[in-house]
């Protein structure tokens, strides 16, 4: 049964309307300062509303452009801030869904970190922004690619 996580912020943090978003998302890539150089292996996004963190986004996610169609699975991590979690959470979803469309998960991968750490927690995900936001922008930017989405809690030792 597929399962796709609806937007929970469109409208909130980024516009809920395709062509405003695209408009918003190329607007602040094209303003972005990338310095040139190698793919990057991994980059440190800020995931508040766009209004706030949006051209920093940007400045990151433009650094993958000239080699978008390389990266093929994107694995995103990101805090829980409304649900009470322990360990790490994928959403048990076969897609993430933004107004410019659904984003396929790596189930595969997804299934291969199952342990005693990371397991499923819709309700982890269901409302939770700091993944979310960082679509648009991979949608924007990259070609084509399968995405990891998991949300961090307490990953204390014990």
């Amino acid at each position: 049964m597929t399962q796709i996580r609806k937007p929970a912020v469109a409208g909130l943090f980024y516009p809920a309307g395709a062509a405003e978003l695209r408009v918003a998302v190329r607007e602040m890539l094209d303003t972005a300062n990338a310095a040139p150089g190698t793919a990057p292996k991994a980059l440190i996004v800020p995931h508040a509303g766009y209004r706030y963190s949006g051209p920093v986004a940007a400045s990151a996610y433009a650094r993958l452009a000239p080699f978008r169609s390389d990266y093929r699975r994107v694995v995103l991590l990101g805090p829980c801030h409304r649900v009470p979690l322990r360990g790490i959470a994928r959403s048990g979803a076969s897609a993430f869904e933004t107004p410019l469309g659904a984003v396929p998960l790596d189930l595969e991968a997804e299934r291969s970190l199952d342990s005693s750490v990371v397991g499923v927690s819709r309700a982890a995900h269901r409302d939770e922004h700091s993944l979310e936001v960082q679509l648009p922008f991979l949608q924007t930017v990259l070609e084509r690619f399968s995405l990891v989405p998991l949300v961090v809690g307490d990953a204390g030792p014990d």
